[in-house]
C-alpha cells in the first residue's frame, strides 16, 4: 500500500469528531465515538447499537423498498415507517370506490393485511470492512481500467464467499470515491403487507405548502408487517407464511421528549456530496437547480390543476405528483440555503488553503489534483445541463413516450426474431399486455399532453444543438409544438388502452409495422437515440474521471486538514445521526420553537381545503381532550418535534430513539433552510422533523380504532425518581 493510501485508510478508521452534530456515521466505527455519544446522554454501548453475534439495534432497522427506512415495533413483524414511504403501497390498493388515499386503511385481523408485490423489507446482518482486500487485488501501476477490473473480480468473489450456504445477499460498496470498500450482508423480505394508514388528512396534513417546512403537524406514518416462511426465513408472497419473528423490537417511550434531551436516528440515508469541488456547486446553483425547478414547475401547476378537479385523476397522479413536487421544493430551498451560506465562495477557500498546506508538505500530488479537477470541470456544465435536460422532459416529464419505449423489440422485425428465434415471442407480448393495463390504470392523455405542452417551450429553450436531438423534421412538419403534440395524442395507439390491448391480442406482422411508425415510440427513439450517443458517452467519461481525481482529492483532504470532520457520504448504507431535541434561528429575527400539539393543526384547519381538512373524529377528540395515555403532562397532545439529526433522502420512516434506544418519533423531513445539508451542513440551522410516536399510537388507537396494533408493542415509561431501570408496561 502506498503512502498516500497508508495515511487514507488510517483516517478512515479513525474518524475525527465533525463540529456541532454533522455526521452520518457507518455502524462499525461507533465504537471510536462512543464516549462523547454516552457524554451527551447516551445510556447504551456501540455493541448495543451495532453487533454481528448478538441481537441489537439495528436488527429493528428495514431499509423498506429501494428508498426509505423503517422500524420493527413488535414481536410479530410490525414496522412503522413513513406515510409518504407506503404512498405507492396505498396508492395502488386505492380506487375512487374504496378511497385508502383518503379516507385511510386498517386491518382489523392479520387475514385483512394487504400483499405488496415487488415491496421489500431488508435487514443487515453484517457490515465489514474489506478495504485491505479489495485495494490489495489491484496490480502495482495498474490504470483505471484494469483498477475497476481487480476490484470488480475480488468484489464477487467476496460476495459469493458471503452468501454461501447463507440465503443471504451481499454486496460490496465503495466510499469516499474508492478509498474504503464494506462487504453489507442482508437478508431480504418480500411479503410486506399493508396494515394501516391514517387518513390522508393526517398522513399528509399539510400537502406541498407544508412540505420541507416548520412547524409541521403531520402525522407522516403507516403501518406494515413482514411475513416469513413458517421456519423463519424470507419467502415469496404465499398464503402458508406467518408473521416474522425479529432479533429485536424497538420499545417504545411514553415519556415524551424535552428540549435538549439526546436523540439519534438510524437509518438508511441516500445521497449526500459534502466533497464536492467548487465548480460543481456553481453548477448546481448557477444552472442544475434553477432548470429543475423550472421544469417541475411547469409540469406540476399542470397535474395540481388535473387532481384538483376529479378524485380519480388524484388517485391516478398521487403517488407521481408527490414524487415531482417533493424534489422540485428541496431544490428551491437547497438553492437559497447555498446562496446564503456562500457556499461556492467558502469552497474556493477550502481550495486556496489546501494548495497552501498542500505545497507546505511539498505534496506535489495532491496540489496537481486540484489543476487536474479544474481542467475536468471545464467541460462539465454543457453535458451535466445536456443530462439534466434529457431527465426532466423524459424521464419525469410527460409519461407517454418512455411508455412507448418499451415496446421497441416488438415494433422491430430483428426484435421480434430473437423472440421467436428464443420461442419468448408470446410472452413478452403477454407481458406487455400486463404492463400496459397498469400504465393506462394511473394514465390520463388529456392530463399527459398538457405536461408536455407545458415543458416543451422549456426543453427548447434550452436544447443545445450539439447534444441535443436532431428535432428539424419535426419543425418542418408542424407549425409549432402545439399542433405537433396534438397529433401525437390523437394518433398514438400507445394513449389509447383499448387499441392497444386489441393490437397486442392480435400481434403481427402488420401491428410491428404500426407499432415502428407509431409517433410516440418514433420521439421517444429520436430522444434516446441522441442521449446514448451524444450526452451517455461524455457525461460517464467525465464522470469516471472526475471519481478518479476526488479519490485523491478527499484523500488529500483528509492527510491536510485533520482538524475537520471526516466521515464518507451517505450512499443508501446504514448509517447512525446523533444530536439533540432542539429548535433552531434559521434566519435574523425569527425562531423556531422544536415541539407542535394538536392546538396547531386545529390553527390550520381549512374545511373543505384538500391540504388542511381535519378528520371528524380528530376534531371531536382535540374538542373533548379525549387523548388518553398519549397526551404530554401539561394535557396538549404533541404532533411533531425537531432534532440537529443530520439526514438526508433515505431516512424517511428512520427511526428516532432517546439515549435507551427506545422510540420517540418516526423522521419524514427536514426544515427548508436544512435542505443544502446534503451539501453543506450548517449546525445552527439543519434540523430534522419528526412525528411524535405518542402521536402516532394516538391517532392509531383513539382516532382509527386499531388499538389492537398498540397492544402488540413495548410501551415502557420510567420512573420520575431513578429507583429502577426496569420497564414499566403501560396500560391502557
Amino acid at each position: 500500500m502506498s503512502r498516500h493510501q497508508k495515511i487514507a485508510f488510517f483516517l478512515l478508521f479513525s474518524p475525527v469528531l465533525s463540529s456541532a452534530h454533522e455526521g452520518m456515521w457507518l455502524p462499525t466505527v461507533l465504537g471510536s465515538i462512543q464516549d462523547r455519544m454516552q457524554a451527551e446522554g447516551l445510556r447504551l454501548t456501540a455493541d448495543d447499537i451495532y453487533s454481528v453475534n448478538n441481537g441489537s439495534l439495528k436488527d429493528a432497522i428495514v431499509l423498506f423498498g429501494g428508498g426509505c427506512t423503517a422500524e420493527v415495533i413488535s414481536a410479530e413483524g410490525l414496522i412503522l415507517t413513513n406515510h409518504h414511504c407506503g404512498f405507492g403501497a396505498i396508492q395502488e390498493h386505492s380506487t375512487v370506490e374504496r378511497d385508502l388515499l383518503k379516507d385511510g386503511f386498517w386491518a382489523m385481523d392479520r387475514s385483512q393485511e394487504l400483499q405488496n408485490p415487488g415491496l421489500s423489507a431488508t435487514f443487515i446482518i453484517r457490515m465489514e470492512d474489506v478495504t485491505e482486500r479489495m485495494l490489495g487485488s489491484v496490480p502495482a501501476g495498474a490504470d483505471e481500467a484494469a483498477r475497476q477490473m481487480a476490484l470488480t473480480a475480488r468484489g464477487q468473489e467476496l460476495v459469493r464467499e458471503a452468501m454461501s450456504g447463507t440465503g443471504h445477499q451481499a454486496v460490496v460498496r465503495a466510499f469516499n470515491y474508492g478509498l474504503q470498500y464494506i462487504l453489507i450482508v442482508s437478508e431480504v423480505f418480500r411479503d410486506v403487507r399493508l396494515v394501516g394508514a391514517p387518513p390522508g388528512a393526517i398522513g399528509n396534513f399539510g400537502g406541498d405548502t407544508d412540505n420541507w417546512m416548520w412547524p409541521r403537524h403531520t402525522g407522516d406514518f403507516s403501518v406494515f408487517r413482514i411475513w416469513a416462511d413458517a421456519e423463519g426465513p424470507p419467502a415469496e408472497p404465499s398464503p402458508s407464511n406467518v408473521p416474522f419473528r425479529p432479533r429485536h423490537v424497538l420499545p417504545i417511550s411514553m415519556d415524551g421528549v424535552k428540549e435538549g434531551d439526546f436523540a439519534m436516528i438510524f437509518g438508511f440515508p441516500g445521497n449526500t456530496q459534502r466533497y464536492l469541488h467548487s465548480r460543481a456547486v456553481e453548477y448546481i446553483t448557477g444552472t442544475g437547480d434553477p432548470l429543475r425547478i423550472r421544469m417541475r414547475r411547469a409540469s406540476l401547476a399542470v397535474i395540481d390543476e388535473a387532481m384538483l378537479a376529479s378524485d380519480r385523476t388524484r388517485i391516478q397522479y398521487a403517488d407521481k405528483q408527490k414524487g415531482i413536487s417533493n424534489a422540485y421544493k428541496k431544490w428551491i430551498g437547497e438553492l437559497r440555503g447555498l446562496n446564503e451560506l456562500r457556499t461556492v465562495d467558502r469552497k474556493r477557500e477550502l481550495e486556496a488553503e489546501y494548495r497552501i498546506r498542500a505545497q507546505a508538505a511539498g505534496r506535489g500530488d495532491l496540489l496537481a489534483v486540484l489543476d487536474s479537477l479544474e481542467a475536468t470541470y471545464a467541460g462539465f456544465p454543457a453535458v451535466a445541463k445536456a443530462r439534466d435536460l434529457h431527465v426532466e422532459f423524459y424521464l419525469v416529464g410527460a409519461e407517454l413516450f418512455r411508455f412507448a419505449l418499451g415496446f421497441q423489440q416488438l415494433a422491430s422485425p430483428e426484435g421480434r426474431a430473437a423472440l421467436e428465434q428464443e420461442g419468448k415471442l408470446q410472452q413478452e407480448v403477454g407481458r406487455l399486455r400486463t404492463a400496459a393495463k397498469a400504465f393506462h390504470k394511473d394514465f390520463d392523455a388529456a392530463v399527459d399532453k398538457r405536461v408536455l405542452l407545458a415543458q416543451y417551450p422549456i426543453y427548447r429553450e434550452h436544447l443545445d444543438p450539439l447534444l441535443g436531438p436532431d428535432l428539424g423534421a419535426l419543425d418542418k412538419q408542424f407549425k409549432d409544438g402545439r399542433a405537433w403534440a396534438e397529433q401525437v395524442y390523437a394518433t398514438s395507439i400507445f394513449a389509447d388502452a383499448d387499441a392497444l390491448d386489441a393490437a397486442l391480442a392480435g400481434y403481427s406482422t402488420k401491428v410491428m409495422r404500426r407499432l415502428a411508425k407509431d409517433p410516440a415510440l418514433t420521439f421517444a427513439r429520436t430522444l434516446t437515440e441522441a442521449f446514448t450517443t451524444k450526452v451517455k458517452p461524455r457525461s460517464d467519461a467525465l464522470n469516471q474521471r472526475v471519481l478518479v481525481h476526488m479519490r485523491t482529492y478527499v484523500a488529500g483532504l483528509m492527510a491536510l486538514f485533520p482538524e475537520r470532520g471526516h466521515w464518507p457520504d451517505a450512499n443508501s448504507t446504514l448509517r447512525l445521526s446523533f444530536g439533540k431535541v432542539e429548535g433552531s434561528r434559521p434566519r435574523d429575527g425569527m425562531t423556531y420553537e422544536p415541539f407542535t400539539d394538536l392546538d396547531g393543526v386545529m390553527e390550520k384547519y381549512r374545511p373543505g381545503d384538500a391540504e388542511f381538512e381535519v378528520p371528524g373524529r380528530l376534531r371531536e377528540l382535540h374538542a373533548t381532550r379525549d387523548f388518553g395515555p398519549y397526551a404530554n403532562a401539561d394535557g396538549t397532545m404533541p404532533v411533531c418535534f425537531t432534532s440537529s439529526l443530520h439526514t438526508t433522502g433515505g431516512n424517511s420512516g428512520s427511526p428516532v430513539l432517546n439515549g435507551r434506544g427506545e422510540l420517540i418519533g418516526i423522521n419524514f423531513d427536514r426544515s427548508w433552510e436544512s435542505t443544502m445539508s446534503d451539501i453543506q451542513f450548517d449546525p445552527a440551522k439543519c434540523r430534522n422533523i419528526s412525528a411524535d410516536i405518542r402521536y402516532v399510537l394516538f391517532v392509531i388507537d383513539k382516532v382509527c380504532g386499531a388499538g389492537h396494533l398498540v397492544q402488540e408493542m413495548k410501551l415502557v415509561r420510567r420512573p420520575a425518581a431513578p429507583v429502577s431501570l426496569i420497564d414499566l408496561p403501560i396500560h391502557r
